[in-house]
Parts: structure tokens; sequence; C-alpha cells
């Protein structure tokens, strides 16, 4: 298994949304910790970010930046996104192939919009596919929990055992 770690649309912007911060910074913690992990085993860590030309919600523009507070670094991979799935019209497909990932591990916001997008589309293009639990934000939580309910998740202690 050859993993790589997808930070789904952390962005500044999602803060200031109501419902939303609790949410984002809790799951920013765990995504902290499974940064380190992967950093710790050398795999890669992929800061998808969502763009909407229309609304301004471009680079450079406010609120667009992934959130200081999640640990990235300048050598991670960086994929703008249009549309929910990271996977439609990015080339994410092609990079992650390229670098030997057979393996998505997804965390980030919104878990009922964006980051079940991209768990379906990783599925659909056959990846192995893992939501890390407790590393998704939402609005609302009990939404959180329905993903994770439908979805093939572990703990930060159960995928640290599986990449030893």
């Amino acid at each position: 298994m050859k993993p790589a770690l997808l930070v789904i649309d952390m962005q500044e912007h999602y803060l200031g949304i109501p419902g939303a911060r609790d949410s984002f910074m809790s799951a920013a913690w765990w995504i902290n910790r499974a940064i380190a992990l992967f950093r710790a085993k050398g795999y890669p860590v992929i800061d998808v970010r969502h763009t909407d030309k229309a609304e301004g919600f471009v680079p450079g523009a406010k609120g667009y930046q992934t959130h200081p507070d999640i640990k990235l670094e300048p050598g991670d991979l960086k994929v703008d996104k249009e549309r929910g799935s990271a996977f439609a019209g990015t080339g994410l497909d092609g990079k992650l192939r390229d670098m030997g990932v057979d393996t998505v591990v997804i965390t980030g916001f919104c878990s009922e919009f964006c980051v079940l997008s991209t768990c379906r589309g990783a599925k659909d293009l056959g990846f192995k596919t893992i939501l890390l639990r407790d590393a998704t934000a939402s609005f609302k939580p009990e939404r959180i929990k329905f993903v994770e309910e439908i979805s093939e998740t572990v703990s930060l202690g159960a995928l640290e055992a599986l990449l030893d």
C-alpha cells in the first residue's frame, strides 16, 4: 500500500460560515496529527483547495488560502478544484498514479459535500479510499457522523497501525 493524505478545502473562508468554526478547528487538530504521521512515514500530503471564479474565490482572494493552523509545507502538492470532487477536472488522478499512490486517506471540509464527493471519485477511479475519523468538518455534526458511517472510516490509531 502506498497512501497519500488528501486535505480537502480547509480554507480560511469557511471559518466565517455559521456553524462551521468548532467543527473546522476540531478537524484541523486531527488533520495535523495525520500530516505528522504521513511526514514521518515519507508519504505525500496533498492540499486541495476550492476555487469559484464566478464568486471571486480564486488564488490571492481573501479566504482562499488554506488555514494557517493546518501544518502544510511548501513542497506539498497543491490542487485547485472547481467542482465537488478533488478528482473532477484537476489531473489529481494522474499525479497520484505517477507517485505510485494506490490508497487515499481523505480529510477536510465539508464532510457531506466535497469530502464525500472526493471519496466517491477516488473509489470510481480504483483507489483504495479511507476516511479519517474525526478529521472532517461540517456545518452540522450529525452530517459528519453520517458520512463516517457510510464510508470506510478508520481512527488515527488504526491508520497508524496500517501504515506500520
